[in-house]
């Protein structure tokens, strides 16, 4: 049973950080590495550098800049758009990172499918972005990047304490994922297709009446 906690364990800190990382790395980061650098967890040695000074305040800085970016309807977009350049590639390293060094094999796997959790949870993200931008008050971005950024610590604090409960909510998060990202893709699809619209004839698509039969009554 001990053996099997380890291992549940380990997959949660794996997935954890790679899930977080598509959400918001930097806070990500500087969660593990505070928690560390104060003693609260014990990290693998390839992620003992998350706890060095200036990785955390580099971590801190853009943490900052994307506290505010997030927060402003379309540079949120584009800051995503961005970050899926970063929040990938970084999922896939600290998935493999918090294997260690047992096996390479293991190492391996664990960055494909951090990498892949990180693309799924950062589409997520950016795809629920693009719609609520769609509504002109400010509000909903303030109220969704806050509870990013609530479920980023939230999330991490599960999978470090409370591994298998993290597993289970992680498996929970995947099928909606399943459920939920064909239509957040269909949404986005018809709003870009309006904008393109707007574009090419210079006002708003408006619901085209004069095409409509005359009713027989």
């Amino acid at each position: 049973m001990e053996q099997l906690n380890q291992i549940a364990g380990v997959i949660a800190l794996s997935m954890g950080a790679a899930w977080a990382s598509g959400i918001n790395l930097y806070a990500a980061i500087l969660v593990l590495g505070i928690l560390s650098a104060t003693g609260n967890i014990l990290l693998p040695p390839n992620l003992v550098i998350l706890t060095h000074p200036l990785v955390m305040g580099a971590a801190g800085v853009m943490y900052l800049v994307e506290f505010f970016a997030d927060k402003v309807p379309g540079i949120d977009s584009a800051w995503d758009g961005i970050h899926t350049f970063i929040r990938i590639p970084a999922g896939a390293l600290l998935a493999a990172g918090a294997v260690g060094e047992v096996n390479p094999v293991l190492a391996l796997a664990a960055a494909i499918l951090g990498g892949g959790l990180a693309a799924a949870s950062h589409a997520a993200k950016a795809g629920s972005r693009v719609m609520i931008n769609t509504s002109p008050e400010p509000v909903t971005n303030w109220l969704a990047s806050i509870g990013e950024d609530v479920g980023v610590v939230l999330g991490l604090w599960t999978a470090l304490n409370h591994p298998w409960i993290f597993i289970l909510l992680l498996c929970a998060f995947i099928l909606f994922l399943v459920w939920a990202l064909p239509r957040l893709w269909k949404g986005i699809k018809k709003i870009f297709s309006a904008v393109g619209r707007l574009f090419k004839t210079g006002k708003p698509p408006t619901a085209n009446s004069s095409t409509s039969e005359t009713p027989r009554f």
